[in-house]
């Protein structure tokens, strides 16, 4: 490649991601519509609106899964519905403004997150290749674009990444990180509260990674700050659900009813997203605090009481989790979608993680530390994953594993590319001769 791009590359793949996802927008428009995989912005248009107009986070009418008119609700991310509320008061009610501002900040952050990823733990190419790779991933620019916490939630959870292995680089002294991983945990346990269940595989990788080179009195005090930074993010909202509700809420009301519905009777040994079991209704009149005390209950007993369902059912999920085929009671453009992003990118997500196994157990020397490193994504992709099966699986709700797979994808692309050389080199010396 000429010099000049090699200087630039990075910034040019930036560039190239932002374009894209600012034409999603511009394509999205200033309406908001049901999509394929995007009713969630539906609900988050609605509440910010009210909380633009001082309504508070409450709907005009009853709403999904079980919030009534003019309620105060906790089901959704307050972080996010406050910023589409900031949006709306500054800019008025233009749903697009919102779509731009998030297209930009998320092409620009996105792909130099995957890059920073990429570059500590398999060198500068496979990052750039991971950068070039994610800015492109259609189902990553369709939802940069939607009105939901997806594409926000994925930043910050790169960006905890990023401070996890900057943290184990520095064998923890740089007190400034620690901070930063904080508030990076704070921000994607805001966006989605599922992020919390994360802390202790990231905890136990930070230990494993430290060990030896960090005294533990140190770390301790370290991880004291971090997490302190998260509860100092999670305590208002917590407050605040008390006052409402007159009960423990630690922050949004919906992880009862994921237990409830994904693991109801009514499922069956079938996962089916849009089966959704209707709710006792000895129930009615419950608060959502009581609702998620009492949802979170129902659904646990639901594994014990037919834990051989349960199984059956998990392994069912795969099926919408890894889904990458067109099917006929989908959208065309959600079948294009589908194929030409997990789908294409599938085989050399495999490849690149059979390429880091090999890296894992006999690194070069520019790479020593790989091995930590990609334990820490490795972990992050399984835990993730798991989660996910275990409950609610649907494809959007992989996308955040997606992201991280960017690396790998980008160290198969780097050793196919020298792979493609190297055979190159070999025919030219056989006397072929190939177009430049």
């Amino acid at each position: 490649m000429p010099g000049w791009f090699k200087r630039r590359a990075l910034w040019l793949i930036v560039a190239a991601a932002v374009l894209v996802r600012v034409g999603a927008a511009l394509y999205l428009g200033d309406t908001v519509e049901v999509l394929p995989g995007t009713h969630d912005q539906i609900s988050y248009d609605a509440l910010a609106q009210n909380v633009a107009a001082g309504k508070g986070f409450v709907f005009d009418e009853y709403w999904y899964p079980f919030t009534p008119s003019h309620t105060p609700t906790a089901h959704w991310s307050f972080l996010y519905s406050l910023y589409l509320a900031a949006v709306y008061t500054l800019a008025g009610y233009h749903p697009v403004v919102a779509r731009l501002i998030q297209a930009v900040i998320v092409g620009v952050l996105m792909p130099w997150l995957v890059y920073r990823l990429g570059k500590r733990t398999l060198g500068r190419p496979v990052g750039l290749a991971g950068a070039a790779a994610i800015s492109v991933y259609i189902y990553l620019v369709y939802y940069s674009a939607c009105l939901m916490t997806e594409s926000f939630y994925i930043v910050a959870l790169l960006w905890t990444l990023d401070a996890l292995q900057r943290i184990r680089a520095s064998v923890g002294t740089q007190k400034s990180t620690w901070v930063e991983l904080g508030l990076a945990w704070g921000v994607a346990t805001l966006l989605r509260q599922q992020a919390l269940l994360l802390m202790p595989v990231f905890l136990a990788w930070l230990l494993w990674a430290t060990w030896g080179r960090i005294k533990v009195r140190t770390l301790l005090l370290s991880v004291v700050l971090a997490v302190a930074i998260v509860a100092a993010f999670v305590l208002p909202w917590t407050v605040r659900n008390y006052v409402v509700y007159q009960r423990f809420l630690l922050l949004n009301s919906n992880v009862g009813y994921a237990l409830y519905a994904a693991n109801h009777p009514q499922q069956g040994t079938h996962f089916e997203p849009l089966n959704l079991p209707s709710l006792p209704a000895e129930w009615a009149g419950l608060n959502e605090a009581e609702l998620n005390d009492r949802l979170t209950v129902a659904g646990i007993r639901f594994v014990l009481d037919d834990p051989g369902r349960f199984v059956l059912q998990t392994l069912d999920r795969f099926h919408n989790y890894y889904r990458f085929w067109p099917e006929p009671t989908s959208s065309p453009i959600a079948n294009v979608s589908r194929v030409l992003s997990f789908g294409l990118y599938l085989p050399f997500m495999i490849y690149g993680l059979l390429l880091s196994v090999r890296l894992v157990r006999n690194p070069p020397p520019a790479l020593l530390n790989a091995p930590k490193d990609i334990a820490l994504l490795y972990l992050y992709v399984a835990s993730y994953s798991a989660m996910q099966l275990l409950t609610w699986a649907m494809h959007r709700y992989r996308l955040p594993v997606d992201a991280v797979m960017m690396v790998f994808v980008g160290l198969a692309g780097v050793d196919l590319y020298r792979r493609l050389n190297r055979w190159r080199a070999t025919r030219r010396e056989a006397g072929e001769t190939f177009p430049p």
